[in-house]
């Protein structure tokens, strides 16, 4: 491999453990400001860790659009980023021994695992449908857009009103990780959500690079190797608080960033000037919307069912099921872009 066949690698790598480490130390920071509020573990996933552990997403999507004219980039990101999510539910349980993991979840998470289908359902079905006659538009913005926005804050409210009606418990005591007053915990977690987002906005050029040596389409490029790196800060997260005993803060994480990168679909489209984003996209990427409707469908059965049978003692029917489903529909995009 030459010098230049190599570089993208290289910088792509680099993204990768700027942002893994940086999300592992937001749940350090996450659990402190918990401590020092009235925030539940739940809450500070849903909303601070999943809006930190997702700007990857929104630099990678804006930069993708506004300058390397790389929708396909942009979307299967995002798409692809819901779906590697609700993997990551299947390595939770792995790593959860005493008992599977779905037991440890609270029910309320289904609020949110709800919204979330909504979300990704109306992407994968704008995909498809957004197209002539129904490609309305106001300036260079689709009309559909304003929803996702709206949708995304009614679902927020809904989980805020939610959380408020429930009893709060006290925190464990402390460690020596979050022993840190609000101020200190508050700026420390500023710090890794910019070094998150700076090393995402590297990563469309990276793979734009990557397509261009390997001969792969941009949409699956976006959907595997985009989408995997910008979630490994929610993998980061989200193994840190289980073992952390926060699993609440881990579902949310995950379940949260779904939300928010469905926002973040919206925020491209306003950034893309060349049109409506989903209709300049390829129609694979309402596989993967789909898949992720699937998946969290699977999710909130899991959460009413809380299924306890677990094959040779360390995963269970439920995330059997999400593994199938994430590498069916990673393995139909391939083939519709060959």
């Amino acid at each position: 491999m030459t010098t230049a066949a190599l570089l993208p690698w290289l910088g792509f790598a680099l993204c990768s453990l700027l942002i893994g480490r940086a999300g592992y130390l937001l749940t350090h920071y996450g659990e402190a400001i918990s401590r020092r509020t009235t925030l539940s573990h739940s809450w500070v996933g849903l909303i601070l860790l999943a809006t930190a552990t997702s700007l990857p997403e929104l630099f990678t999507g804006v930069s993708s659009v506004a300058i390397a004219d790389a929708p396909n980039i942009a979307v299967g990101d995002a798409l692809g980023s819901c779906v590697i999510n609700l993997v990551m539910l299947a390595v939770l349980d792995v790593l959860s021994r005493d008992s599977p993991v779905y037991h440890r979840f609270d029910q309320g998470h289904i609020l949110t695992a709800g919204f979330g289908v909504i979300l990704i359902g109306f992407v994968g079905a704008l995909i498809i449908v957004a197209r002539d006659d129904l490609n309305f538009m106001l300036g260079h913005v689709s009309l559909y857009t304003p929803f996702l926005i709206v949708f995304y804050l009614v679902g927020m409210r809904s989980a805020f009103f939610y959380e408020r009606r429930q009893p709060t418990t006290p925190p464990d005591e402390e460690g020596p990780e979050t022993a840190l007053d609000l101020r200190g915990a508050i700026w420390r977690y500023l710090g890794a959500a910019a070094v998150i987002a700076a090393a995402g906005a590297f990563l469309p050029v990276a793979g734009t690079q990557i397509a261009e040596v390997t001969g792969w389409h941009k949409s699956f490029v976006g959907t595997l190797f985009i989408a995997a790196t910008t979630s490994l800060p929610e993998a980061a997260v989200t193994i840190s608080a289980l073992r952390r005993n926060a699993p609440n803060m881990a579902i949310g994480a995950l379940l949260g960033s779904n939300m928010f990168d469905i926002l973040v679909i919206a925020v491209d489209d306003l950034a893309y000037t060349r049109g409506s984003l989903l209709a300049n996209v390829s129609p694979a990427h309402a596989v993967t919307a789909f898949a992720g409707c699937i998946m969290s469908g699977i999710v909130i059965v899991a959460l009413l069912y809380r299924p306890g049978n677990r094959f040779f003692g360390w995963l269970g029917w439920v995330s059997l099921s999400l593994l199938a489903v994430f590498l069916l529909s990673s393995y139909a995009i391939y083939l519709h872009e060959h």
